[in-house]
């Protein structure tokens, strides 16, 4: 495969890994409110049921940054290839 053609193919990766980052970030937002009602909630009732829709929502919450930080991580890893291909195709 040629280094364009797979520099073309990451560019898209990356685009593509964009975008999802984008959408696990908005769904961050919005689970931040959730855990935030959840938990004055629970610390209003003081019930087990309350309490425990709270410790969902957080854990559903660290979920979702450990989602985020995969994908930050593999932006980071496909940026990386895309700079070892361009130092490859400068040096061809």
């Amino acid at each position: 495969m040629s280094i364009a053609k797979s520099l073309a193919d990451l560019n898209q990766k990356i685009a593509q890994a964009q975008a999802e980052l984008r959408i696990v970030e908005e769904q961050l937002l919005f689970q931040m409110d959730v855990v935030e009602d959840t938990k004055t909630r629970a610390l209003v009732a003081e019930t087990p049921l309350a309490d425990r829709e709270y410790r969902v929502a957080r854990d559903d919450y660290a979920r979702l940054e450990t989602q985020r930080d995969e994908g930050l991580r593999a932006i980071a890893d496909l940026k990386a290839e895309q700079d070892r291909l361009l130092d490859r195709m400068l040096t061809s």
